[in-house]
């Protein structure tokens, strides 16, 4: 991994999206569908690109709406639509586009009171109170967000009525009736003027703030963490969730400090990414560099990135938790401190992340259900209460209500980031010093995940790998005991494969939104194991590409 010149430092004026170029692009710029990086795909989390690569246009968002639309009538979903919007230069547009056709299509939809920016988790929220008891007339909702993508993307993502990431087949359905629009020049997609359909009998505004925030002591000891009385930092990072801290802390009692509360499409306040580019990832540390700088200040710190989804947890103890790391503490904390929880109801976990999340629930005498990458796997088990945590290697979570009943089927950043605290204040100890305890009793493994440029081509060879086409019977100097291309919790494709051994492991798949592909591994031996495995993962995957043409 090559580290840019700039990484952890802040951006400079160069490096800033022009918004209003941007914003033109979104609606000048006509996408050809004949191209594929022009057409509507669907990656592991929705529709994420670039009005200058004509990757997301206003075409796109009125095809991929109208396609909703039509999904919404085959499948008898007639309730409220509820539509959120991250901070991104691109949602605001792209928002007003869904408005005019869902507006024109008589879909009931709930926007935000005062034109607010709407977290991901506070949209999943709204659908699942409204669904609670109701069999027919059900509510969806449509999130706009790229999540912590560089300024100039874009994203658009379909919840269904479950509340969670719409599953492949709802989301293929969609894209393919959208990619027909886009070649028949939007024939068919009905739309009204903006200032129409935010007049329209059907669009109305919904307080997802206050519902949101006033229900958070159902899954949080709120108690617990105001009369610890400890200091907390939060750092929105510009995001959806910036006016939601400040009600949090007013309505439970909260010694929290917002450390920034701006709001700018360019984002420049934050400090760069590994590569060079401004990515508001709080699971980065060159990205997280501000709050980092602040550990001091307070017992315990989070961020969140652009729609809320994803947290980043910052101790004195260890600076910033790796996701892994803080995945693990989350689970030993909430089996101990949950006694309404199920004592059926399994930790959700992805193949991608540490084996110390495996070790922890086993001690707890929990079942494990490890999955493909895609948090839309933990939906139906958070749903009818068979998980009662689902996370992933990416600082994405979500878990159960303290009854045990289900909070969010989509990830939460909030949720986590205040977890956080309450460890801190139950415990006396921050999650870094609880993660070490871990350490001393189940061994510290060392973690990392590389990523190299792929073509679609290889990209899709990669998916398609078979256990077949790794020849070693050795990782690492160690014997492999298994090679998976199905998730064992789910018997899911991989979309890959995963190579175990005694001590360590590794998995390799294509992004499912960048034309990369990532190899992750881990060991229990240290990190020059750990390097062994990554360099033997390298040459098996290079193998694989030698066959693309």
């Amino acid at each position: 991994m090559n580290v840019s010149p700039y990484a952890g430092k802040q951006a400079e004026a160069s490096m800033l999206v022009n918004v209003p170029k941007l914003v033109s692009a979104y609606y000048t710029k006509v996408p050809d569908p004949s191209v594929p990086a022009q057409r509507v795909a669907f990656g592991t989390s929705g529709h994420r690109g670039s009005a200058f690569d004509l990757a997301f246009n206003e075409w796109h968002i009125l095809a991929i709406s109208q396609a909703i639309c039509l999904y919404r009538k085959q499948r008898r979903i007639d309730g409220p639509l509820y539509l959120g919007m991250d901070t991104h230069a691109l949602s605001v547009p792209a928002l007003t586009s869904a408005l005019e056709v869902l507006a024109a299509n008589e879909v009931e939809v709930m926007v935000a009171q005062g034109d607010e920016y709407t977290p991901t988790p506070a949209v999943s929220h709204a659908i699942l109170t409204y669904n609670r008891g109701r069999t027919t007339g059900l509510a969806d909702g449509i999130v706009i967000t790229p999540s912590h993508n560089p300024p100039h993307d874009g994203g658009f993502k379909y919840n269904p009525p479950h509340g969670g990431p719409a599953e492949s087949i709802v989301t293929a359905w969609i894209e393919a009736k959208a990619n027909e629009f886009l070649e028949n020049g939007l024939l068919g997609v009905n739309r009204i003027p903006a200032e129409r359909a935010l007049r329209a009998s059907t669009t109305h505004h919904h307080d997802y703030l206050n519902a949101y925030v006033a229900d958070l002591a159902k899954v949080i000891d709120m108690d617990v963490v105001r009369d610890a009385q400890i200091r907390m930092g939060v750092d929105p990072l510009g995001g959806a969730g910036v006016h939601y801290w400040g009600p949090i802390a007013d309505r439970y009692g909260l010694d929290l400090t917002v450390v920034n509360e701006a709001i700018d499409p360019t984002f420049r306040f934050m400090m760069v990414d590994w590569d060079g580019q401004i990515r508001m990832d709080p699971s980065s540390t060159y990205a997280m560099q501000s709050l980092i700088g602040l550990k001091d200040r307070f017992e315990i710190a989070f961020a969140c990135d652009t729609d809320h989804d994803r947290h980043g947890i910052v101790t004195r103890s260890a600076g910033l938790l790796p996701p892994n790391h803080y995945l693990a503490v989350a689970v030993f904390y909430l089996l101990q401190h949950r006694p309404m929880w199920h004592k059926e109801a399994a930790i959700g976990k992805t193949v991608v992340s540490s084996r110390m999340i495996d070790l922890v629930t086993a001690k707890s005498s929990r079942k494990l259900y490890e999955v493909p990458v895609g948090f839309k796997w933990f939906v139906d088990g958070l749903l009818d209460g068979s998980l009662c945590f689902g996370g992933e290697e990416s600082a994405g979570a979500s878990f159960a209500r303290m009854d045990g009943s289900v909070w969010t089927t989509d990830k939460d950043g909030i949720v986590p980031a205040l977890l956080a605290a309450e460890i801190t204040a139950r415990m006396d100890r921050d999650p870094g010093e609880i993660y070490r305890e871990l350490t001393h009793e189940f061994g510290e493994p060392a973690y990392d995940r590389v990523e190299a440029p792929a073509t679609p081509e290889q990209k899709e060879l990669l998916a398609k790998l078979s256990p077949q086409q790794v020849r070693l019977t050795e990782l690492a100097d160690e014997k492999i005991l298994t090679v998976l291309t199905r998730a064992p919790g789910n018997d899911a494709p991989i979309g890959g494969l995963k190579v175990i051994a005694e001590s360590g492991w590794f998995a390799a798949r294509p992004s499912g939104t960048e034309n990369i592909y990532k190899i992750y591994g881990e060991s229990f031996r240290g990190d020059d194991h750990l390097r062994r495995i990554l360099k033997e993962a390298q040459m098996i995957v290079d193998d694989v590409l030698a066959e693309a043409p």
